[in-house]
């Protein structure tokens, strides 16, 4: 293999499956009020989607307060992990489990930096943070027991804001076309909002990332007051 094929290979994220979902009931919550969300995803099988700003074609949010826009327009989710879950939990996860809008293959939390870009069809996405797990996720799966394991994994998959709108191709493929220079990767970013997994300054370098969500960097920034 020469050194532009296996260039090209290693840049390469490969696209297990494309998903994407309307708010709908997912369950109750403990005063009997139904709980909407967008969570649970569908494989889309047509050969091509649009891709806005905000989101892929067919997909919304429930609670725009803490899910959806631009810094968190879509959310990807490694492949790999799935066995590993299915070994620990017993389950029968598949892609789309953890309402992640691509199930990909071939790169991981720690590989993946905050503010790479990607390069999708004509459409241009860039990684901004890790993913925050929400009750809904528990509520979905029928697991309660997920989010701290979720949290204590870092298998978190991903958000990345939209760069540049366009029509995408289901089946990929997507290429890394920049790394951010900073080097802090998505597992550095989430060990940071957890409680003495990192120390002050590679905190503080993680906030010094200029791709980094805002909202991420706020909560990073109010830990830093409180320390």
């Amino acid at each position: 293999m020469s050194e532009a094929d296996r260039s090209s290979r290693l840049s390469e994220v490969k696209l297990v499956s494309v998903n994407v979902g309307l708010p709908r009931v997912i369950g109750a919550n403990r005063w009997g009020k139904p709980i909407r969300s967008g969570i649970v995803k569908q494989p889309v099988s047509a050969a091509s989607i649009y891709l806005d700003m905000l989101n892929l074609d067919g997909d919304r949010q429930a609670d725009l307060t803490v899910h959806g826009g631009r810094d968190k327009a879509v959310y990807a989710y490694p492949v790999e992990h799935l066995p590993l879950w299915n070994g620990e939990l017993g389950t029968n996860f598949e892609p789309g489990t953890f309402g992640e809008n691509l199930t990909t293959a071939g790169w991981l939390e720690d590989e993946v930096r905050i503010g790479d870009v990607w390069a999708w069809g004509d459409a241009r996405l860039q990684v901004s943070q890790p993913r925050s797990p929400c009750y809904k996720l528990a509520t979905v799966t029928g697991r309660p027991d997920l989010l701290k394991r979720l949290i204590r994994t870092g298998r978190t998959g991903w958000y990345l804001r939209v760069l540049q709108a366009a029509t995408v191709p289901v089946f990929g493929p997507v290429q890394v076309i920049e790394r951010h220079p900073a080097g802090i990767s998505v597992l550095l970013a989430h060990r940071a909002t957890q409680p003495g997994a990192l120390d002050r300054t590679e905190v503080e370098a993680v906030v010094r990332v200029d791709a980094l969500a805002s909202d991420w960097r706020d909560w990073l920034l109010q830990q830093l007051e409180r320390d």
